[in-house]
């Protein structure tokens, strides 16, 4: 019985997490309970447009927020391990061998007068208890998995004398280096161009299928999410407003905010003259309005939508979403299916 238990608990269990950021304005609740499980072997999307709290749930995952920020509220459960009320000296023995992450801008997170191979050498060295030679020999041996050309003579070149797509293939290989069960992507396509993107979410697919690395992958852009992603949760003001499958979320979207996050993404399948953009600006996390936070920019909105902020509730078997009046969401779809 005990083993059938451990084979459903998810790798990682975010549970009602809320960070607060102090700024002069006052306290920014950046992340506001979120909730989010991450099953072994699966990648799980998070999108939101910029400043919806994406970027911060995952620092405070890994233990890596700014000093204004702190957690105020919640567990991060790792293999049943509190991530959140670990010190930073415990932090950095799960850091590798456990939880990885790959940042959005290689160059910020890469150290310019190191070179590569030597980077991507340093987690086992730390960690694995590898000696210099076979550090050196797992570093190329990364370098080859990820598609670095020319490993032995690239080993020892600085960051800057790799290209864009090249410099974020090294942080892949060094988040890769200890083997950890989990890998925290934040936006690691956004400063590429679209094959390089393409290229670098093909290797990200095909690395989790192979080695059963579960990711979380953290985005703005709902197409990648589709090539990576098993599961999706989208963020709004510091919430999780809509989760569920990706499928399920991107042909059902049951949130104004999901809705209105794919008609403002351009669609192959069914081409539109002109991308919808979401009326208003995200609300100051200092004060959000009260009821639903997305009520001042929906075309839904009822009078209940002011006063109370709706919880996630499913409304299908994995599906579940913030919002009050969801059926218009669906209403609208079959509408537009209609007229196509």
């Amino acid at each position: 019985m005990n083993g059938g238990d451990s084979v459903s608990q998810p790798l990682l269990q975010v549970d009602d997490l809320h960070v607060e950021i102090a700024s002069r304005r006052g306290i920014v609740r950046a992340v506001d309970g979120v909730s989010l499980e991450v099953p072994a072997g699966e990648a799980v999307g998070l999108v939101g447009e910029s400043g919806s709290g994406k970027s911060m749930t995952l620092r405070a995952i890994l233990g890596l927020l700014p000093p204004e920020a702190r957690v105020t509220a919640g567990k991060v459960l790792l293999d049943g391990a509190d991530l959140a009320h670990l010190d930073n000296r415990q932090l950095n023995q799960i850091r590798g061998p456990k939880i990885a992450m790959i940042f959005q801008e290689p160059m910020s997170a890469l150290n310019p007068v190191m070179r590569v191979g030597s980077q991507i050498a340093e987690g086992p060295l730390v960690h694995l208890g590898m000696n210099r030679r076979q550090a050196a020999e797992r570093a190329l041996e990364l370098m080859r998995r990820v598609g670095i050309p020319d490993p032995e003579r690239r080993y020892r070149s600085f960051p800057h004398e790799f290209s864009g797509g090249m410099r974020q293939r090294v942080m892949i290989a060094i988040a890769l280096s200890c083997e950890p069960s989990l890998i925290l992507c934040d936006e690691p396509t956004t400063a590429l161009d679209v094959t390089i993107q393409d290229q670098i979410l093909r290797l990200l697919a095909r690395l989790c299928r192979e080695s059963g690395t579960s990711l979380v992958f953290v985005t703005h852009d709902l197409p990648v999410v589709a090539q990576v992603c098993h599961q999706l949760a989208v963020m709004y003001a510091g919430e999780i407003v809509e989760r569920g499958t990706v499928e399920e979320v991107l042909t059902r979207p049951c949130h104004p905010y999901t809705l209105g996050l794919l008609r403002s993404a351009p669609d192959v399948d069914h081409p539109r003259s002109s991308l919808a953009a979401i009326p208003g600006s995200p609300p100051s996390l200092v004060s959000p309005p009260a009821g639903c936070r997305f009520h001042p920019r929906c075309k839904f909105a009822e009078e209940d939508c002011t006063v109370t902020d709706p919880p996630l509730r499913l409304i299908d078997a994995g599906h579940a979403t913030a919002c009050l009046h969801y059926e218009r969401c669906l209403d609208e779809l079959r509408t537009e299916g209609a007229d196509r």
